[in-house]
């Protein structure tokens, strides 16, 4: 249940999305992420807040451990939309590696979505995000954060 305890504390994000998913394009903007992460629930529960400085925007994660199903719920909300997702991500860790599923509504449309936690180290992680129009046949990849801890 303590998956997530590596979050805890200030971090830098390097952003990497692309401009418009599931149209097969190639163009991708970057930009910069501050974000602080708390532990709550001896370890059953994390949340994180981070900021898009050039972005003028803000977003907030909750996630909460089930015991009984092993399993974590992510939940989302953004300063844009003013929000928390209804429909929450759920998945767990394998080792340094969390895969967590959900569906996502994109244009209009629902789409199945996957996030892909990797640690890479005390001071590193990585998350991903990826949709699949066809019901997770395929996936594509469509923003990336690596997150460097920050010092202090």
């Amino acid at each position: 249940m303590n998956d997530f305890d590596f979050l805890a504390g200030h971090w830098d994000v390097g952003n990497r999305r692309l401009v418009k998913a599931l149209a097969g394009s190639d163009e991708w903007e970057e930009f910069p992420g501050r974000s602080v992460a708390t532990r709550h629930f001896d370890g059953a529960a994390s949340f994180d807040e981070i900021t898009f400085p050039t972005k003028g925007s803000s977003g907030l994660t909750v996630r909460v451990y089930n015991p009984e199903s092993r399993e974590w719920s992510i939940y989302w909300a953004g300063s844009t939309r003013s929000t928390l997702d209804t429909s929450p991500m759920v998945g767990g860790f394998a080792g340094n590696r969390g895969e967590f599923y959900g569906e996502e509504t994109y244009e209009g449309r629902r789409v199945r979505c996957r996030f892909i936690w990797t640690v890479l180290g005390p001071d590193a992680a990585r998350w991903e995000q990826a949709f699949s129009a066809d019901d997770g046949l395929t996936w594509e990849t469509n923003w990336t954060m690596d997150l460097t801890r920050r010092a202090g």
